[in-house]
This record gives C-alpha cells, sequence and structure tokens, in this order.
C-alpha cells in the first residue's frame, strides 16, 4: 500500500518560493494530476518528491515512511521525464534493463523482466531496435517500461506527452491510464493540459503561484471551480463581475450592466461577487420555444460567430460592451444571422458565485 502524503512541503529557489506550503494526500492506486501554468511549481513539487529537489520545509511520506530524507534511489520511484532521457548507446531492450543491472540483479530475471515490461508497452518485438529508429510515441512507452521495470512503488511523470503530436497525445493518455489502472500503481502526473487532466486523472490539483488552488475530482473541478482562477484555466468561461441586487430563497439575481443573472449560491445584497457561466450551459432557443422548467431567458445582440463543423461558437451583446460566449452544436450560422435578437437560456443551478 503507497499512500504519498505530502505535509506543509515549501521549495525556495533564493527569493522566489515555488512551491509555497502545500499540503495533500494521494491514495494507493490513485492517478493524481499537478495542473497549472508554466511556472506555477508543479513540476518542482513532482522532483521534490522524486528527490531531485532539497525541501526547504515539510516532509513526504510513502505509506508511513519519511522518505525526503532519503536519496532518490532508495525512494523506489520511477520517473518519466519530458523530453524522454533515452540512452542514444542502448539499444531498447539495453535502455530497459538499465535500473536493474544498477540494482545487480540477475541477468536471467533481467530478460525476463525485460521482456514483461516490453510487453505490457505493447513493445514486445523492438527490444533489439535502437532509439532512433523508433517514433516518439514509442520512444514514450521505452521510458514508461523503463520505469516499471524496476517495479516502483510510485510512478511519476512530468509532461511526458508535451512533445508529441495531438493525435499520438490523445492515444498515448489512453495508454497510460489503461496501464495505470491495470498494475494499481500509485501516480502523480505533472501536465498543463486541461483536456489532458481531465481525462486522465482520479482527482487533480490545480496549482497556481506555488499553491494550490484546489484539490478535487475532475468533474467538480470543472463545475463546481473554487476560484476565478481554476474557472478561466479550466476551459473556457464566461467570468462576469456584478452585485446581488436582491435574494429569493437560495437564488441570487445579480445585476452584470443591465442584465440581470440568476444563480444558486451565496451572497448578500449589494455585495459585489463575479459569476461564472460555461459557454456550453447557454441554449439559443428558436423563436417561440419554451426553455426546460426552472431556466432563465434573457435577449441579447448577435456578435461574431465561428463555424468550426460539429460546434457553433457565438458571442452575444448584453450591453455595456459586455459579451457572452456560447457554444452550441447543430447550429447553423446562415439560422442565426437572419435575427436581431437572441433568445437564449441557463440554468442557474450552472451558474458559479465567487464572493469578493
Amino acid at each position: 500500500m503507497t499512500v504519498i502524503s505530502i505535509d506543509h512541503v515549501s521549495r525556495s529557489f533564493g527569493t522566489v518560493r515555488a512551491v509555497d506550503d502545500v499540503s495533500l494526500e494521494v491514495a494507493d492506486g490513485e492517478f493524481f494530476t499537478l495542473l497549472g501554468p508554466s511556472g506555477c511549481g508543479k513540476t518542482t513539487l513532482l522532483r521534490t518528491i522524486a528527490g531531485f529537489a532539497d525541501l526547504t520545509a515539510g516532509q513526504i511520506r510513502f505509506g508511513g515512511n519519511r522518505i525526503d530524507t532519503l536519496p532518490p534511489h532508495r525512494r523506489n520511484t520511477g520517473m518519466v521525464f519530458q523530453n524522454y532521457a533515452i540512452f542514444p548507446n542502448l539499444t531498447v531492450g539495453g535502455n530497459v534493463a538499465y535500473g536493474l543491472k544498477a540494482r545487480s540483479v540477475s541477468a536471467t530475471e533481467i530478460k525476463e523482466r525485460v521482456a514483461s515490461a516490453l510487453r505490457l508497452v505493447h513493445l514486445d518485438a523492438f527490444g533489439e531496435r535502437w532509439p532512433h529508429q523508433l517514433s516518439g510515441g514509442q520512444l514514450q512507452r521505452v521510458a514508461i517500461a523503463r520505469c516499471l521495470v524496476i517495479e516502483p512503488e510510485v510512478l511519476l511523470l512530468d509532461e511526458p506527452l508535451s512533445n508529441l503530436d495531438a493525435k499520438l497525445r490523445v492515444e498515448m493518455r489512453a495508454e497510460i491510464r489503461q496501464l495505470q489502472q491495470q498494475l494499481k500503481i500509485t501516480t502523480i502526473y505533472v501536465t498543463h493540459d486541461q483536456e489532458e487532466a481531465l481525462a486522465m486523472s482520479d482527482r487533480i490539483a490545480v496549482m497556481r503561484a506555488g499553491k494550490l488552488e484546489q484539490v478535487a475530482r475532475p468533474q467538480d473541478i470543472y463545475r463546481a471551480p473554487a476560484t476565478p482562477f481554476v474557472a478561466e484555466f479550466m476551459g473556457t468561461t464566461n467570468l462576469l463581475s456584478g452585485t446581488v441586487a436582491r435574494r429569493d430563497g437560495e437564488t441570487l439575481c445579480i445585476r452584470v450592466g443591465p442584465q440581470e443573472f440568476r444563480a444558486v449560491g451565496d451572497g448578500n445584497e449589494s455585495e459585489s461577487v463575479s459569476l461564472s457561466l460555461r459557454p456550453e450551459n447557454i441554449r439559443l432557443l428558436a423563436a417561440g420555444e419554451t426553455p426546460p422548467p426552472g431556466w432563465s431567458v434573457f435577449e441579447a445582440g448577435l456578435g461574431p460567430i465561428e463555424f468550426l463543423g460539429a460546434m457553433t461558437r457565438i458571442e452575444l451583446r448584453i450591453g455595456n460592451g459586455a459579451m457572452l460566449r456560447v457554444a452550441s452544436l447543430d447550429v447553423l450560422p446562415d439560422e442565426l444571422k437572419a435575427r436581431d435578437r437572441i433568445a437564449a437560456a441557463y440554468d442557474p443551478r450552472r451558474i458559479t458565485v465567487f464572493r469578493g
């Protein structure tokens, strides 16, 4: 059982605090992702777990054992780097066997474990090939096999797909997730790609300036962001500032310029708030169409339209220069351009309200 406990961990570089008092726990067998923009501290935090960066403060434990005082080779972690770090002078089999030879494993066992690791990553017949003969995706599989062959307690991956093209990234993320579930190995994955994090993770920690903004399941991170930063970072959203005009039970009526929005949340009359409304949660209504029960309706002017095939992106003018972005399926631009005003509806329960 390998639970990772990170307790008040900090890491400074001079006056810059790259990781700032971070505490979290990764469950046994969990696929946990550190997500955030460049410079937020996610890779530095991963490197402290691997032992490649010393702590300024705090402790890290695997199970009940403190490991931050141990050198990297004694932590029993496997790390996959962004640039693969494959040895060009060794064959695929030689690369995978490298860690076992360093541990003085017998030749017979090395042969068996290398063959098993290559089977796991679907490179059974590639043991005698050289790195320059492989594609980017195959090189990434070699890097993963090299980690798995040493049978680590924890698998650490630092932006492992960033050097691959878009199609291959999608294929590889599915393979990595499937492999992790098969092996049930505790995994920490670093990325700046929101879609990657949402598709692969059991839980996500969104980081900003060395601190944790939110730790939650992917659907909760997206649908119930804890801060405006998380709302904007996790895909496209309409982030609007307004004032609570009145409260009607659990529903807030929030004035944004000349437009009023209804939302379920906390707030007091005359309080300044901001709200997040995802573009896909706004539905354009045909003439005479009735919205679903409980939804609110508003009218707006038509702004720019982008036709993207299955999806059309529309901007709506709601007054005072404010714009709302809408994402609609199976809507043709010509159908919209014939209308001067657009009626749209939204579910107040899908608006997130931020106070202060």
